[in-house]
């Protein structure tokens, strides 16, 4: 059984009101996609890292980025289709029953424990899990009309973080059946939920936040600061 891992960076951040994607937008000198992609690397377990990269990327080859442990290939029109393509990529290598973690790219602040504790809690499950948090504010359920309607109750509700970790050949099939009937699935978890499958969550640190808007790179910026690689 062996570990491998595929990072979907094919987005163009349409949030940031960027016409710069938000993968490389630069974090301390680096860009947020080289800190993801090292944040992985420090995991000597993992094989081999897959990056999925836009079809007309211009950015990724002026980074002159070598390592043995790590390729790039091609991504498709949505995340899933990335994921996808990651997967094929590796399906000379992988086995079905090894473990394949899917990050986000833009979650640069993932810690070496959290990484090493989702593959240490996860190794014997027979589906997989992901990273996770448990939300804390107060939740409202709105009407079309942004009137609210009810507050939710928040004892059992998680935010879904990443890597997200399953087995090689059941993360295929799931996603590929997420494919083959129009399912908008906006994780890796959610195909395999749509499969039947109950995925685990491991509790991980919030500060594993995903850059979205501007004022997410300076908080960003602060947890790498802060957060070495404990």
């Amino acid at each position: 059984m062996k570990f491998w891992a595929i990072l979907p960076a094919a987005g163009i951040g349409r949030r940031m009101g960027s016409s710069t994607p938000k993968q490389y937008h630069s974090i301390c000198g680096t860009p947020v996609l080289i800190h993801s992609i090292n944040r992985l690397l420090e995991i000597p377990e993992i094989e081999h890292l897959v990056v999925v990269l836009h079809p007309k990327d211009q950015y990724w080859p002026a980074f002159n980025f070598s390592n043995e442990r790590v390729s790039t290939v091609t991504g498709g029109e949505e995340r899933v289709n990335s994921v996808i393509n990651g997967l094929q990529s590796l399906s000379g290598q992988a086995n079905a029953s090894d473990w394949i973690l899917v990050h986000d790219a833009v979650r640069p602040c993932v810690t070496q424990s959290d990484i090493k504790n989702l593959m240490s809690q996860l190794k014997e499950s027979k589906v997989g899990g992901l990273l996770g948090a448990p939300i804390d504010n107060t939740v409202k359920q709105l009407s079309d009309d942004n009137e609210i309607e009810l507050t939710v109750d928040r004892s059992q509700l998680w935010s879904a973080l990443t890597p997200q970790m399953f087995r090689f050949d059941l993360l295929k099939r799931s996603l590929s059946n997420a494919v083959s009937i129009n399912l908008n699935v906006t994780d890796e978890a959610s195909a395999i939920e749509a499969m039947g499958f109950k995925p685990i969550i491991v509790p991980g640190d919030k500060s594993n936040i995903k850059i979205t808007h501007d004022s997410d790179l300076e908080l960003a910026r602060y947890y790498l600061s802060i957060g070495g690689k404990t």
